[in-house]
């Protein structure tokens, strides 16, 4: 049947009558080829069938609900648009995102499976896998997966960032001081970005002010635009704009690690004075391809763009939070007073202030649970899964959302309700179903920098002012969370010493 269709499809009519079928008339040759591409759809069918594939439709071919999917998320109606799907389908069920088939499931199963079964591989979309690459964290599995992993952590381990407290320390007071101090109005949204974005390049790159940064800014910027967009490779796409823009952020990548190479060889400077040196260092000393130059390039602008968004984002709606929540803002300021007064003036954040912020956190661990930065993300299914009795087929893309558990009244009781009181006790809260940062083995590996930077910004922000929204607080989905117009608010000075 496959070697018919062949012919067919390379060969003129005429020429196949009169080699194959020359005795036999049009007609009856149009109606065998009828019966032979009907067999064929019907043994297909009957396959497909037998796997028991959840409902649902799969939609046009190659978009399939793409399109919906993300007008419902830039309404900030992507929740809403899932369980209309969950209503008419049930919990489990089919469809087609970004140009490849997936099956949607959610609960605390769902999320157990996602983070735990070895079953299914770390999955990116088309666009990121073409932009970041095919071997970082997201498109690695089993051993390779461990071992990338592994190289990256012993940069971002608690037990190495805790020397970083102090530099990260002299990065926020900086950014204070530049783009807040002495301003009457700012934007919030876009300055966190920058915020987060000179602690990476310093921290996890070695790259301070100048022109390698600045170069390097923009080219991250346009990459992260096409991250979840339709992978039509045309002029004027967000895609094809992105993929640019990746060339040019690699080129740089590349550069720095020729200098940390360099570096290495020539004995100067810390061994794990940042990411790139660390990994590089980690290579030399175990004497073997720990980790290769291409997985230290793809796995850098991986955490360049998991670190900058979701820490950015995360501060943005706790001082957004902060201005609409009189009793949360002022335990939270009298938290962060008490850490104030025991310093001297001008010393430094330590290790054990942090420790001290545990309100703090609540705080932002419950805007994770309402407002997680990442909606959700792919899986791949490694080989055939059985799951809430259905298939999920090999190949196929698994898709999961967090707010699904993190707004489950079943879960959180009240969920639209803030409330850093559920995060006391967090033995308490069932497994699997507060997922912003991943869990199980495949627990995101930047936490603890992302609590850092977020405990630090936060300490000096409402030590040093006091502020009020100047516009709405509705925000979208896009694929973040993103206030309005960037979430602009009026700043006061204030010294609490």
């Amino acid at each position: 049947m496959i070697e018919l269709l062949y012919i067919l499809a390379c060969h003129p009519v005429k020429t196949i009558c009169c080699s194959f079928f020359f005795p036999l008339q049009m007609n009856t040759l149009l109606a065998i080829l009828v019966f032979f591409v009907s067999v064929f759809i019907f043994f297909n069918r009957k396959t497909r069938s037998s796997k028991r594939l959840p409902p649902g439709s799969l939609g046009l071919p190659f978009l399939g609900q793409s399109l919906e999917f993300l007008r419902a998320m830039r309404s900030n109606d992507g929740r809403k648009w899932l369980e209309q799907r969950i209503r008419k389908y049930g919990p489990v069920s089919k469809l087609n995102l970004f140009g490849k088939p997936a099956v949607f499931i959610h609960g605390q199963a769902a999320n157990k499976l996602v983070f735990t079964s070895d079953s299914s591989g770390t999955a990116q979309t088309t666009a990121m896998r073409a932009i970041l690459g095919d071997q970082t964290l997201f498109g690695l599995s089993g051993h390779d997966h461990k071992r990338v992993r592994n190289a990256l952590m012993t940069f971002l381990k608690p037990e190495s960032l805790k020397a970083y407290v102090g530099k990260m320390d002299d990065k926020v007071n900086e950014h204070l001081q530049v783009y807040w101090q002495g301003k009457r109005e700012i934007t919030v949204l876009p300055l966190m970005k920058t915020l987060t974005f000179n602690i990476i390049c310093s921290l996890l790159f070695g790259i301070e002010h100048g022109i390698q940064r600045d170069q390097l800014l923009v080219g991250f910027q346009d990459m992260i635009g096409g991250m979840w967009s339709v992978p039509i490779n045309l002029p004027f796409t967000y895609y094809n704009r992105s993929l640019k823009a990746s060339s040019r952020v690699r080129k740089i990548v590349k550069g720095l690690i020729r200098e940390r190479q360099t570096e290495i060889k020539q004995n100067h400077g810390s061994p794990h004075r940042d990411l790139i040196t660390s990994m590089l260092n980690l290579r030399n000393e175990a004497n073997d391809r720990v980790i290769t130059d291409e997985e230290i390039v793809q796995n850098v602008m991986l955490v360049m763009t998991a670190g900058h968004d979701t820490s950015s984002v995360l501060i943005t709606f706790l001082i957004r939070l902060l201005a609409t929540n009189t009793a949360v803002y002022t335990a939270v300021c009298q938290e962060q007073e008490e850490i104030a007064k025991s310093k001297l003036r001008g010393e430094s954040l330590t290790w054990e202030d942090l420790a001290k912020m545990k309100y703090t956190w609540r705080v932002a661990l419950e805007t994770l649970r309402m407002i997680p930065p990442a909606f959700g993300g792919f899986r791949k299914a490694l080989r055939d899964i059985e799951f809430d009795g259905y298939i999920i087929p090999k190949g196929w893309q698994i898709f999961w959302v967090s707010s699904m558990t993190q707004m489950d009244e079943h879960i959180f009781p009240e969920p639209s309700k803030f409330d850093p009181g559920r995060f006391e006790n967090q033995a308490s809260i069932p497994p699997y179903s507060f997922i912003p940062f991943g869990g199980g083995p495949h627990l995101c590996a930047g936490y603890e920098f992302a609590k850092i930077e977020t405990l630090v910004t936060i300490h000096y922000i409402v030590t040093q002012f006091t502020w009020k929204l100047t516009a709405d607080d509705s925000f979208t989905l896009d694929p973040m969370p993103t206030p309005t117009r960037g979430l602009p608010i009026q700043i006061f000075p204030r010294n609490i010493m």
